[in-house]
């Protein structure tokens, strides 16, 4: 390839990943491009993979999480999927984590997971902020499911697959922990960084979609 087209071909690629990383009319900006981990840095054991332009966990406890911004007063998109041969996909999306992780425990302790899991107790299944709250309804489980989180100042709202699952408020009712492995309870930051997690051996789960809208003031 000779020096012009090589310029040519820099700067169509250039411009094509500049658009997608746009938001579209709606106010829908991708976080994933779909290509690589571009604006993700990964913590901990296991990975994350890309196969046919989605996200697969392998492994873990470990945390995709995303670089270039703290998030607050938006709307996230996570449209993810399970395989039909698992009894049960585990992973979380991790919300209002207070600095740059550099291993998984810190966000399970500052931040905020929200749960998936569709296996579990009314406490830590998907949907919930886990441990914190109870889950408001249990959404039929699709072939691919869209969790949208609403961070609205200090409130969380989340809805899987357009049914209300969790609407919380900090401070609001906190439970004690019941064991170990549970966060620790505490005040969460209103801006914080996101991420995915990979939740271990024989969880996989698949993300197509990773997508921020900012809420107007």
């Amino acid at each position: 390839m000779n020096r012009r087209l090589q310029s040519a071909f820099f700067t169509l690629s250039t411009f094509l990943l500049a658009s997608f990383a746009q938001a579209d009319d709606s106010g829908w900006q991708p976080l994933f491009n779909g290509h690589n981990l571009d604006g993700w840095e990964h913590v901990g054991p296991g990975r994350f993979v890309i196969e046919d332009g989605k996200l697969k966990t392998e492994g873990g406890l470990g945390l995709l999480w995303y670089t270039r911004e703290k998030i607050s007063n938006a709307k996230l998109r996570i449209v993810y999927h399970t395989p039909e041969s698992q009894k049960a996909g585990n992973a979380g999306v991790f919300i209002r984590i207070p600095e740059e992780p550099t291993e998984p425990w810190m966000p399970v302790n500052r931040g905020y997971e929200i749960q998936i899991d569709d296996t579990d107790d009314d406490y830590h299944r998907t949907g919930v902020v886990y441990s914190f709250t109870k889950a408001k309804s249990k959404p039929a489980v699709r072939e691919w499911n869209t969790m949208e989180i609403t961070l609205d100042g200090d409130r969380t709202i989340v809805h899987v697959n357009g049914e209300l699952v969790t609407d919380y408020r900090e401070g609001e009712g906190q439970p004690a922990k019941k064991d170990a492995g549970e966060p620790d309870r505490g005040p969460r930051p209103t801006a914080g960084y996101i991420g995915l997690q990979n939740h271990g051996d024989g969880d996989v789960v698949y993300f197509r979609e990773a997508s921020l809208q900012k809420l107007k003031p």
